[in-house]
């Protein structure tokens, strides 16, 4: 497995497109558009890629949402490759990159549905420090991880 990290957004390149097609097969509702959207406009972002053959089979993106507070925002595991521990991979690397950039906490939001994915925040040392209702009405968790 070959890890890649990327602190730009290009959105004409393969690694791109290859990600964005893996979100759009995982998350069937939202679109890769809105990826490049909510990135844009971001000031310092994180996008870390898991390859096999050259294909994207997993992905994690983040971006700083506060002076020192990074924001991990979306991530999955094409269903093929789950459970050979990419996802906590990509989650190591994460951690690694923004305590070395200086942030004091990670923040995140799951929902109840994604239990795989709260599991795996617990494990790497996250809390939960609220909940919130969205705005279709679907609840959500709020976890941190703080650095010493």
């Amino acid at each position: 497995m070959e890890y890649n990290a990327y602190t730009e957004l290009d959105m004409d390149s393969e690694w791109y497109k290859s990600m964005c097609s893996l979100h759009s097969s995982i998350f069937k509702t939202q679109t890769s558009a809105s990826i490049g959207e909510e990135l844009s406009g971001r000031q310092k972002i994180l996008l870390l890629l898991a390859l096999h053959n050259g294909q994207v089979v997993g992905y994690k993106i983040g971006y700083q949402d506060r002076k020192s507070r990074f924001y991990s925002w979306l991530g999955g595991v094409h269903p093929e490759y789950r459970g050979q521990g990419i996802a906590s991979e990509l989650m190591r690397k994460q951690h690694d990159w923004c305590e070395k950039q200086g942030y004091k906490v990670i923040r995140t939001q799951t929902k109840n549905q994604w239990r795989s994915m709260l599991i795996l925040n617990l494990r790497h040392g996250f809390d939960i420090v609220g909940t919130y209702t969205d705005e279709k009405g679907e609840p959500k968790i709020i976890l941190e991880r703080r650095f010493a």
